[in-house]
């Protein structure tokens, strides 16, 4: 499964990348708004998007690829590894069925 981390810190890119690896994901991370954002988003499965860290333009970018591909976003303010963790657990969590889960808006699948 591939997953995408938008924002967060740099020296934790490596972190981010060996946890999601022990959970099975491919991880991808896109620390800042830069002209391949777009063509880097690919497919993933879920995108992790850490708030405190991430620019109005590049969170913009995300939410239209996200809503356009049917893609889950995860947003957490805070960016260590222990909110990252919990990110992770809410992927688990999730079984697409928006409507009854607690954590996500109707219309356009983003979970808080």
């Amino acid at each position: 499964m591939n997953l995408l981390v938008i924002g967060g810190n740099e020296r934790m890119k490596r972190d981010y990348i060996n946890l999601g690896k022990e959970e099975g994901y491919k991880t991808k991370v896109i620390l800042n708004m830069s002209s391949k954002a777009l063509k880097d988003f690919g497919r993933p499965e879920a995108v992790i998007m850490f708030t405190s860290t991430v620019s109005h333009k590049l969170k913009a970018v995300v939410e239209t690829q996200a809503k356009k591909k049917n893609i889950t976003v995860i947003r957490h303010y805070n960016s260590s590894k222990v909110s990252f963790k919990e990110c992770l657990d809410k992927i688990k969590e999730c079984n697409g069925d928006c409507e009854s889960c607690r954590y996500s808006f109707k219309k356009d699948k983003t979970i808080i």
